[in-house]
């Protein structure tokens, strides 16, 4: 008698626990309340439950996201000169790890001052005039564009860069050539334009792989100096939806 007592009681305990409060409400008004009371505690019922619900999914949203973007602003001359500085001392090291053969080889002072202030149609092969210098080019493009400079800007500090390497860097192993001089700038802000395109779809599509891919195309969004990162923090809350952005530079 007492387990089927039990049984009753945790049967009835279980009915009330799922029971849906609008419908338990609504059978207390037939007995007790009028229709405005109802009315009242069913908006009250109403808010209580969006509260609920908007505090799940703030938790669930509460990691923070980035944005990636380009941000255009003014550069003061100190500011161009420290990054020209920063890109042409960068060469000075990349040149001989990129080509250690042909410095061993063709690398020496006595080239270098008879280099000094020569410029030549080069014979290099296709490779390194179309591909290579473009390359080249397009990140010294990105690089700029990194740091807030707009694209006619980002081209023309590229140009700049490149004619430094060209005049003062590369000439310790052979002389300045006029093609490099044109197709470094100019075609690698051509594609670096395309890069900059396809690798912000990329990083905000929200695809890992995507965001990879981004990356690899234009690497210097991956570095403290890129200035379009955009922190989104998701913002919940009782008749209140949004998105808080945080931009540093």
């Amino acid at each position: 008698m007492k387990l089927y007592n039990f049984l009753i009681f945790l049967y009835i305990f279980t009915e009330i626990a799922h029971a849906n409060p609008l419908k338990a409400l609504q059978a207390k008004f037939n007995n007790t309340m009028s229709e405005s009371e109802l009315e009242k505690y069913k908006i009250k019922l109403e808010k209580k439950e969006e509260i609920i619900a908007n505090d799940r999914i703030l938790s669930k949203k509460r990691q923070q996201h980035y944005y990636y973007t380009y941000i255009e602003r003014y550069h003061t001359f100190e500011e161009n000169l420290n990054n020209i500085s920063a890109v042409y001392g960068l060469t000075w090291i990349v040149y001989p790890l990129t080509q250690p053969s042909t410095v061993k080889d063709s690398g020496s002072l006595k080239n270098y001052r008879k280099n000094f202030g020569q410029l030549v149609f080069d014979k290099d092969e296709p490779f390194w005039n179309w591909f290579v210098h473009p390359i080249s080019g397009s990140q010294l493009y990105l690089f700029y564009r990194a740091r807030g400079y707009s694209r006619s800007d980002a081209m023309t500090m590229s140009f700049i860069s490149s004619s430094l390497f060209e005049f003062t860097v590369e000439i310790y192993t052979e002389p300045a050539s006029i093609q490099d001089l044109y197709q470094t700038p100019v075609l690698g802000s051509v594609l670096g334009l395309g890069l900059e395109k396809l690798s912000l779809y990329l990083l905000n599509s929200g695809n890992l792989f995507g965001k990879v891919i981004g990356h690899t195309i234009n690497p210097s969004t991956l570095f403290w100096f890129y200035e379009g990162k955009i922190k989104i923090i998701p913002e919940i809350g009782y008749k209140r939806q949004g998105l808080r952005l945080f931009y540093e530079f």
